[in-house]
């Protein structure tokens, strides 16, 4: 009867344990990463498009919801800090922004495609969009 109870405390306590030892690497998490994305998207615009302004106290509201996302997915306060102060995943996201400004017409230099692509994603309610505001 003990070895029982054992292999079942055991086997409860491996559940458990069981999805924070399966964890991907945040940095490869689906929707955390798509989300920033957005945010890095948004952050664009805003510095090329003098039309259109970013909605800080939305991005800050997104940030702590993602914050709490992964927090409740498992990840740990220091893993979810190493990551979003991280240098290197800071370029990543801009570099994969640049791109996918570029892909929708945005060139660097040029406010006309970052304001048509800010205003697209306003009229779309996209979270792009709804990081962004028209000012003037």
């Amino acid at each position: 009867m003990k070895t029982t109870m054992k292999t079942a405390v055991t086997l409860a306590f491996a559940l458990i344990a069981a999805p924070a030892l399966a964890l991907e690497p945040i940095n490869t998490e689906k929707h955390i990463n798509h989300t920033l994305l957005q945010g890095f998207i948004a952050d664009r615009i805003d510095d090329n498009c003098d039309s259109i302004s970013a909605r800080k106290l939305r991005a800050l509201s997104e940030l702590n919801a993602l914050r709490s996302y992964a927090l409740e997915k498992g990840y740990t306060t220091a893993e979810v800090k190493e990551f979003v102060t991280s240098k290197d995943e800071k370029a990543r996201g801009k570099a994969e922004a640049a791109e996918w400004l570029r892909a929708r017409g945005a060139v660097d230099g040029e406010q006309a495609g970052f304001c048509k692509i800010g205003q697209d994603e306003i009229s779309k309610g996209s979270l792009i969009g709804q990081l962004l505001r028209f000012h003037g």
